[in-house]
C-alpha cells in the first residue's frame, strides 16, 4: 500500500481577504498535491473555504455571522470550491472526489468505518479525496476548528504517514513574530505542553475560523494516534514535498506512539461521554502506568446518568481528565459499590457481567 499523506488547507490560503476563491492559489495547491502523487504517495486533501467562497456570490457584503447565513453561503460555496478543485486536478490528469463529514459521522463507529472503506476504494482507484465539513447541516458553529481537528481525525482514520497542516505562518513561535522581534520559531516539538499552548496565541485571519491553538489541538490528536504533524507554510513550487521530507518552513510535531485502532480513535476523540467517574490516586496510577483495568475499589464518585456499554470520562482527584472508557456498570450499580473490594462487590450485587468498571481493552489514556 502506498504511504498516505493528509494535507489540510485553510480558508485564508484559498480565498482573498474580501472573500471568493483565489483560483491561482487553488491551482498552485493542486499542483503541489499532484507532485506528492507523482512521488509515490496517496494524498487526501482536507479543505476549508466553502463559506468564504460562497458568501460574496450569495450576496453578503462580508462573511456572515448567523448560522443559517453561513449554511446558505456554504451551500453555494461548496459547489464552487469542488468545481475549482476538479478543474485544477484535471490539469494534472487526476480525478478528485467530494466527501462531506460532520462530527456525528465520527461519533458513530459504523459511519466511521463506512467513510474509511469509501476512502480506501477511492485511493485504490487513484482518486484524490477532497474532504470538508458538511457545513450546510452542521450545527456546531460550522467548525472542527477550521477543519484542523477534522484533518487530524482523518489522518488517524486512514493511518497516515504524516499530516501536513498548511497555514500563512511558517510554524509556531515562542511569541507572535508580527509583534515581537525576539520571537523564535519552534522547529521541533516532542511533547505538547501548556507552554506550547501559551505560545500559540489567538485566531488568525478574518476569512477563516481557526488559529494556531486549534492547529495544536489537531497535532495533539494526530500524534496521540501515531501520526507526526507539520504545521507551516507552502508558498513556492516544491515546498509541499520539502515539508514531507522534513525540510519544510514550519514546525514538526513528533510522535513515539503506534497508530491507534479505529475503536480507540473513536473512544478517545469522537465518542460522546454520558457521565464521569472520579478515581483515587491508586486507580489513576494503575490506569495510566500499570496497564490495569479500573475496579470499583478505586472509584470515589460518579456523576451523570449512564448504563453499561456507554462511554464515560474518567477524572482524577484534581478534576483532570485522564481518559475515557466503556463502562460495565449502570450508574445506580456503580453508586452502590463505590470503593468496595471485588469480593464485596459480588456479595452486594450478586452476579455481575464483568467485575471491572472499565476493562483495559475498553480504555484510552488522554493525559
Amino acid at each position: 500500500m502506498r504511504p498516505r499523506i493528509v494535507v489540510k488547507i485553510g480558508s485564508s490560503s484559498l480565498t482573498s481577504s474580501e472573500g471568493g476563491l483565489n483560483m491561482e492559489a487553488v491551482g498552485f495547491y493542486a499542483g503541489e498535491l499532484a507532485s506528492l502523487r507523482s512521488a509515490g504517495y496517496d494524498v487526501l486533501l482536507v479543505t476549508s473555504g466553502a463559506v468564504a467562497a460562497g458568501f460574496r456570490k450569495i450576496g453578503y457584503a462580508s462573511r456572515p455571522s448567523q448560522l443559517h447565513e453561513k449554511q446558505a453561503a456554504a451551500a453555494v460555496g461548496q459547489a464552487l470550491l469542488m468545481r475549482a478543485y476538479q478543474n485544477a486536478f484535471a490539469g494534472h490528469g487526476l480525478t478528485s472526489a467530494q466527501i462531506l463529514l460532520t462530527r456525528t459521522d465520527f461519533a458513530s463507529r459504523k459511519r466511521m468505518n463506512n467513510a474509511s472503506m469509501t476512502i480506501d476504494e477511492l485511493l485504490k482507484q487513484g482518486v484524490i479525496p477532497v474532504i470538508n465539513e458538511n457545513d450546510t447541516v452542521s450545527i456546531d458553529e460550522l467548525k472542527f476548528g477550521d477543519n484542523d481537528t477534522l484533518s487530524a481525525l482523518v489522518a488517524n482514520l486512514v493511518r497516515a504517514q504524516q499530516l501536513l497542516i498548511l497555514t500563512d505562518m511558517d510554524g509556531l513561535y515562542t511569541a507572535d513574530p508580527r509583534k515581537s522581534a525576539d520571537a523564535k520559531r519552534l522547529d521541533e516539538i516532542e511533547e505538547i505542553t501548556a507552554e506550547i499552548y501559551s505560545a500559540a496565541g489567538g485566531a488568525g485571519s478574518s476569512v477563516g475560523t481557526g488559529g494556531m491553538r486549534s492547529k495544536i489541538d489537531a497535532a495533539k490528536i494526530a500524534t496521540r494516534g501515531g501520526v507526526p504533524v507539520f504545521i507551516g507554510q507552502v508558498k513556492e513550487e516544491g515546498d509541499l514535498l520539502k515539508a514531507l521530507e522534513h525540510r519544510g518552513k514550519g514546525t514538526y510535531f513528533a510522535t513515539q506512539l503506534a497508530s491507534l485502532p479505529v475503536k480507540k480513535q473513536w473512544l478517545g476523540f469522537t465518542s460522546s461521554p454520558l457521565g464521569q467517574i472520579i478515581v483515587d490516586a491508586g486507580a489513576e496510577k494503575a490506569l495510566l502506568h500499570g496497564g490495569h483495568s479500573l475496579l470499583p475499589v478505586g472509584v470515589k464518585r460518579v456523576e451523570g446518568h449512564f448504563h453499561a456499554g456507554d462511554v464515560v470520562e474518567v477524572r482524577n482527584a484534581h478534576d483532570e481528565c485522564i481518559g475515557r472508557g466503556i463502562v460495565n456498570y449502570d450508574e445506580e450499580q456503580l453508586q452502590a459499590v463505590l470503593g468496595l473490594p471485588t469480593g464485596e462487590v459480588v456479595a452486594k450485587l450478586g452476579e455481575v457481567h464483568r467485575l471491572e468498571v472499565i476493562h483495559r481493552d475498553e480504555w484510552i489514556t488522554l493525559k
